[in-house]
């Protein structure tokens, strides 16, 4: 059986919002353009999208901002734009960035600019990180929160000397803010207030948001429409943009109206989690509403803990897993959504219970959950 198939017999899901089937997520979007009267836009021209592109910069408190088909197309671009701006190539990033982490070395291979890992790949930045490179930097890009150590955050003392460093520098400063609806809910800002100084920000249509895809590029009139010619220039002149469109703004407003429900259910959730010394949570406090959890077991035997609880507790944990540090362990994330927010609370603790008891079992025979898992209460 597939991952899917047995993640949709459970009942008792963790991460992230409810996941609709195809056919019922097209449904809510045709229902809802039929309620809104919604065309078609034509190669990004259109009422709805340009409504959402205004809403988005003026949420984030910048000129404009354009829609881009992906995080990782708008990502480069923005970086490569401002690198030309300023004469220099050299882009300082986290070791643990998208951008080195998840993009297929794009950035080298299609020429983008050149980038250089800056800071300990297992703690934000600092502004000292920034200010000890000798380098000249064209463009600094600094994620928020920073998904790859759990949704940790730079301390807000941190983050506004980063800002006024990249300003008295003459560096653009631009944000990997696929997660940025979240953090303000750890930081206990708004979104605009933690955007501020940022020259350009980049948002996802889809994480946090629950959508199809997408993305946003906020930033200066001037910069935002240079970003666009050149997502024209690289395939990104889809002619409807509208699916995407459609799945983000129906679902907008109250997606950010549930972070701070979200973000202070994850405090409950680190509460719980307290009960289980066996499972070590990153962050060691919440900062965002995902965290990461290190297991003392294989990844393997994580994913088989994982697919048994779905076969026979209905139960699911957690997506991926991935190779810990050391030999014998691993990591999961969770990102709680509405998932873990409808959840009872003697449903979550019964579910912990039952994954610590798995994790201090050893390991059975093989791995993996049951040809035919059924999945029973």
């Amino acid at each position: 059986m597939s991952e899917s198939a047995l993640q949709r017999r459970c009942h008792t899901i963790f991460p992230g919002h409810r996941q609709r089937r195809p056919a019922e997520h097209f449904a809510a979007m045709a229902a809802w353009c039929e309620q809104h009267d919604i065309d078609h836009d034509v190669y990004g021209n259109g009422d709805l999208i340009q409504s959402l592109e205004a809403k988005v910069a003026a949420t984030l408190g910048f000129e404009a901002a354009v829609f881009c088909v992906s995080g990782t197309m708008a990502q480069v671009t923005a970086l490569r734009l401002a690198c030309l701006e300023r004469a220099s190539r050299l882009v300082a990033l986290h070791p643990t960035s998208h951008i080195f982490v998840h993009e297929r070395a794009n950035y080298q291979l299609l020429d983008h600019f050149q980038a250089l890992p800056v800071g300990d790949r297992h703690r934000p930045w600092t502004a000292a990180d920034l200010l000890d490179v000798p380098d000249r930097l064209g463009a600094v890009g600094l994620e928020i929160p920073m998904r790859e150590i759990g949704g940790q955050l730079s301390p807000w003392d941190e983050l506004e000397a980063i800002k006024r460093g990249c300003r008295e520098r003459g560096i653009h400063l631009h944000m990997d803010g696929a997660r940025l609806w979240e953090a303000a809910a750890g930081y206990g800002r708004s979104a605009a207030q933690i955007a501020a100084g940022f020259d350009s920000v980049y948002v996802s249509l889809y994480k946090g948001l629950g959508g199809l895809g997408g993305a946003m590029l906020a930033g200066s009139s001037e910069f935002v429409a240079r970003c666009a010619e050149w997502f024209r220039r690289q395939g990104g002149n889809v002619i409807h943009r509208s699916p995407y469109v459609v799945a983000a703004a129906m679902d907008f407003d109250a997606r950010l109206a549930a972070m701070p429900d979200y973000f202070k259910r994850t405090q409950h959730l680190y509460a719980a989690l307290r009960a289980h010394p066996a499972i070590r949570v990153n962050p060691a406090a919440p900062q965002a509403n995902m965290l990461h959890l290190h297991l003392p077991v294989s990844r393997d035997h994580a994913l088989a803990i994982r697919d048994a609880l779905a076969a026979e507790h209905g139960i699911w944990l957690y997506n991926r897993a991935a190779h810990g540090a050391l030999p014998d362990t691993s990591v999961v994330e969770i990102y709680v959504g509405d998932n873990l927010l409808a959840m009872p609370d003697d449903a979550l603790r019964l579910a912990l219970q039952r994954f610590a008891d798995r994790l201090a079992a050893p390991p059975a025979t093989g791995h993996g959950a049951p040809s035919d898992p059924i999945c029973t209460g």
